[in-house]
């Protein structure tokens, strides 16, 4: 785990007592995420994941927590946060606020094929349609500004090429017109990792704390550009005709989101890319232990850059 706090089976029993889940018989660590702290529990009551939050605050945490029993309750297969014995749904544990939610069946795929393809787009655009009335909103803390204020922290330590690809990037998307498309909440982190798979069926999405209110389109572009990639960073057309047929079939795109479909694509790629730039160059002391590779988005953002009229292509098809 690459962010964690270590808590004692003495503190999560304690901890345990405010909600009505039954006495602790087991826990341990997942090895899985950067952001958080995550743990496995079990009771006599039930299977839950404890999430300890490493960099959100409590007056983040009911739009994230709020989403999730939002979607939980029109059907969508998430993370459903457990209720306390006082009514909320996160408190101190070991100094970091804490929340027990729902654990999910399925496990993650690594390989996946059209027919999983095909499942996330619709599952994504049945997220999209159930999140449409939900009150809250949180402004995307990855967005256009996080871009500029990062950029300027990676760019002194970045061979020329690359600065130059950054610094026209991000210059491309300042310029973009994007007013026009559809907003709402969205998860904004849908890769592989976060898609559990019971059998072919979905069992759950989870991890929802990068999720914001964002451009819809955003969200959908942020889920082809890990599920239907090449390793070269182009797209599978296979699979990627397979997820946007699949979404498109339970929420159709505007013509304003046919338009902006590659200038989202390339959003996507961006995104990550300089996400996984700064946590390399830029991390805070004791919250990352190792850092994801940004070579990756960057083939992702070039592939993009370069193959607009496909890509535009693909989702008319």
């Amino acid at each position: 785990m690459s962010v964690y706090t270590s808590v004692s089976r003495s503190q999560l029993s304690a901890w345990l007592d405010g909600y009505d889940v039954g006495a602790l018989r087991s826990f341990h660590g997942i090895a899985a995420g950067i952001e958080n702290t995550n743990y496995f529990v079990t009771t006599a009551r039930g299977r839950f994941v404890l999430t300890l939050f490493e960099k959100l605050q409590p007056p983040e945490l009911p739009f994230y927590l709020g989403l999730m029993t939002h979607l939980s309750a029109r059907a969508i297969p998430c993370p459903r946060p457990v209720q306390a014995r006082d009514g909320g749904v996160f408190s101190e544990l070991n100094g970091k606020p804490a929340t027990l939610v729902s654990r999910l069946p399925g496990r993650d795929i690594e390989a996946p094929d059209r027919s999983h393809c095909a499942a996330v787009g619709a599952m994504l655009a049945r997220m999209h349609l159930a999140a449409a009335d939900f009150p809250l909103a949180m402004p995307n803390p990855r967005g256009l500004l996080w871009w500029q204020g990062a950029a300027l922290e990676v760019l002194p330590r970045l061979p020329a090429a690359d600065a130059a690809l950054l610094e026209d990037e991000l210059q491309f998307q300042s310029r973009a017109q994007l007013d026009a498309l559809p907003r709402g909440a969205i998860h904004a982190d849908l890769f592989r990792d976060n898609v559990l798979f019971d059998g072919r069926a979905i069992g759950g999405v989870i991890d929802f704390y990068f999720a914001c209110t964002e451009r819809l389109l955003y969200d959908l572009a942020i889920t082809v550009n890990d599920w239907c990639i090449e390793p070269d960073g182009t797209l599978d057309p296979e699979r990627t005709r397979a997820l946007l047929h699949a979404y498109r079939s339970v929420r159709p795109l505007t013509p304003a989101e046919a338009d902006g479909w590659p200038t989202l694509l390339r959003a996507g790629a961006l995104r990550f890319w300089l996400s996984r730039l700064y946590d390399l160059h830029c991390p805070r002391p004791g919250e990352l232990t190792f850092a994801k590779d940004p070579a990756h988005f960057q083939r992702v953002l070039k592939a993009r850059r370069a193959t607009a009229q496909r890509a535009q292509a693909m989702l008319a098809q």
